[in-house]
């Protein structure tokens, strides 16, 4: 039965496939793709974790005092029955032979299959013995975590195949869609590479980070989809619609020839937007605009070139820190990575944000956001930087010496007092004086800080006497602005940014930027957003930071736009004295 489920469209486009779901249950577990090679080896870790389990609850049998309850007895005998069920033996084996999974995915996600299996159950009894499955496979996990299993890069993406194909041929080599619960940060970054076509969660907002991330793999994505993840069963055909943020579960064949169709007119428009690639960013009037790139990871250098991004306005250093159980990266491994994506830019400059650790983008699974009462309010940002200045000054160290080999900005997330800017600041001169005892080279860096809470935006005067420039981080501004959990769907709808008190704190600061002569770029999610784009260019921004899947499309609005017929219409719409649908490159409204 067809049936279509509702949530947050946060990655444009269509993607059909068979649907993959990443268990919801209380276990956490790693989530990656093995080579074909390593399938007997994940299956033995499989069958090693569960004969452990057997011999332990073999022993506690063995050993049973004879006064022991026979409910205890009985209990031991349905976990050891569990544990040699076909269903949940042959189900891991299945996951791992033709998905590919890791050991541990696999074992859960069978888990959800016969969890379900039990759901459905009519007699009380038999569902209550999901929670001996539960507890059996937790055991098996705890053994598996003593043996060794490399994490190695997904194998290539499968044939795409064609809408006929999809219709007529049910063979595994089909797309895949992720469906999940929540992503970690850690968990996108496993996936970034895969095979999947797009994915759903049940949680998240338009700019919670798995959203983000998800905007980065230029993949169709929905997130706050509420119960998504219950719904929708393990290889259930299912369609993504990113523009409407809807997923259909069985579609017909008839949905499936018209999602098929809006397919490839989705393919043809981005072939027609890659004409763009070289088209130099220049307005109506004559107004050059710099799009840069937003990126997480050195290797991601390489993609914002051939979107044509004239540089990197936004390295997420924290993805470098993140999934390593609390082993933060040494001063060589950062340097390297800096060093890589320096490269990777061929001699155009990067932009390099200091650890953003916090909220919606823990370091490792201990510091999720449940453990402290308000995350996107605590130690997060440069005040995580700050409470541990040899983990800071590392950091530095290592973005300073990747300066001697091309050009280098350094930017600070979430500064919000003058005491933290002259503190930080003065870590930078401790930083190069270490670097100067050691007689390691470094070279020159811009300063930047961002501004991404109102108290930064409302003394931008003070903070344009301390930096070099200012990078505006529209997410967390619209966040703290109107007091809402950008990553909570609950408060989804309250996301605006176009609230007036937003967009006044915008257009101060771009102002102020331009009385200056300092530069002023917006990184967050607004700069990718083609409806903001005129506004943005109307309120004098001339710097615009994205994902570089989105800069094509931004690049074809600014190529339109006429920034003399823009700026008054911007400036009556800080005033209240304007429509905010934007208005055609002729200046009527559409």
């Amino acid at each position: 039965m067809t049936f279509s489920v509702h949530g947050l469209a946060v990655a444009r486009g269509i993607a059909i496939g068979r649907a993959v779901l990443v268990a919801s249950s209380r276990m956490d577990v790693a989530h990656y793709f093995v080579k074909p090679d390593q399938v007997e080896a994940e299956i033995e870790r499989v069958r090693h974790g569960r004969n452990a389990v057997m011999e332990e609850l073999q022993r506690l049998q063995a050993d049973m005092p004879a006064d022991a309850p026979h409910e205890l007895t009985a209990l031991l005998d349905v976990h050891l029955m569990l544990l040699q069920d076909e269903a949940l033996t042959g189900g891991v084996k299945h996951w791992i032979t033709e998905r590919l999974y890791n050991a541990e995915w696999a074992l859960t996600t069978q888990l959800e299959v016969v969890a379900r299996q039990f759901d459905e159950m009519e007699d009380e009894y038999l569902r209550e013995r999901k929670a001996d499955l539960e507890q059996v496979v937790e055991r098996i996990l705890r053994y598996m975590k003593g043996v060794s299993s490399p994490v190695a890069p997904p194998p290539s993406s499968p044939r795409r195949k064609t809408q006929q194909d999809l219709l007529l041929d049910d063979t595994v080599d089909v797309p895949l869609v992720l469906v999940a619960h929540d992503l970690s940060p850690a968990d996108m970054l496993q996936f970034k590479q895969s095979v999947f076509a797009g994915f759903v969660t049940d949680v998240g907002g338009k700019t919670s980070h798995t959203a983000i991330v998800a905007r980065s793999m230029d993949i169709p994505a929905v997130v706050g989809a509420r119960a998504a993840s219950q719904l929708v069963r393990q290889d259930d055909w299912v369609i993504i619609d990113g523009d409407a943020g809807v997923m259909i579960v069985d579609p017909s064949p008839i949905i499936l020839a018209e999602y098929g169709f809006r397919q490839r007119q989705v393919a043809l428009e981005r072939e027609r937007l890659a004409r763009l690639r070289h088209t130099p960013a220049v307005t109506l009037d004559g107004h050059k605009i710099e799009l840069l790139a937003n990126i997480e990871q050195p290797g991601d250098a390489a993609t914002a070139v051939r979107a044509g991004a004239v540089g990197v306005g936004l390295f997420r250093s924290e993805f470098l820190f993140m999934g390593r159980n609390g082993n933060l990266p040494g001063e060589d491994e950062q340097y390297r990575a800096y060093r890589e994506a320096l490269d990777g830019m061929q001699g155009l400059p990067v932009t390099i944000r200091t650890i953003d650790v916090g909220a919606d983008k823990p370091l490792d699974h201990k510091s999720h956001k449940d453990s402290y009462l308000n995350p996107a309010l605590g130690l997060r940002a440069i005040r995580w930087s700050l409470a541990d200045p040899a983990m800071f000054r590392t950091q530095l160290r290592a973005v300073l010496r990747a300066a001697a080999h091309g050009k280098v900005n350094l930017l600070f997330p979430m500064l919000a007092h003058t005491h933290e800017i002259q503190q930080t600041l003065a870590q930078v001169d401790l930083a190069r004086g270490e670097l100067d005892a050691r007689g390691e080279p470094y070279g020159p860096v811009q300063l930047g800080a961002m501004i991404e809470v109102p108290a930064a935006a409302l003394m931008v005067r003070t903070f344009l006497k301390y930096f070099d420039f200012l990078s505006i981080g529209t997410n967390d501004l619209i966040q703290y602005t109107l007091a809402i959990d950008r990553a909570d769907e609950a408060v989804a709808h309250l996301y605006d940014p176009l609230h007036p008190a937003v967009l006044r704190l915008v257009g101060d600061v771009i102002a102020e930027g331009a009385r200056q002569g300092k530069s002023v770029c917006v990184c967050g999610e607004t700069a990718g957003d083609v409806t903001m784009t005129r506004l943005l260019l109307g309120l004098g921004l001339r710097s615009f930071s994205m994902h570089p899947a989105q800069i094509l499309a931004i690049k074809q609005e600014v190529l339109r736009a006429d920034t003399r017929k823009l700026s008054p219409w911007a400036q009556q719409v800080l005033e209240g004295d304007a429509p905010l649908n934007r208005p055609a490159s002729d200046g009527s409204f559409g």
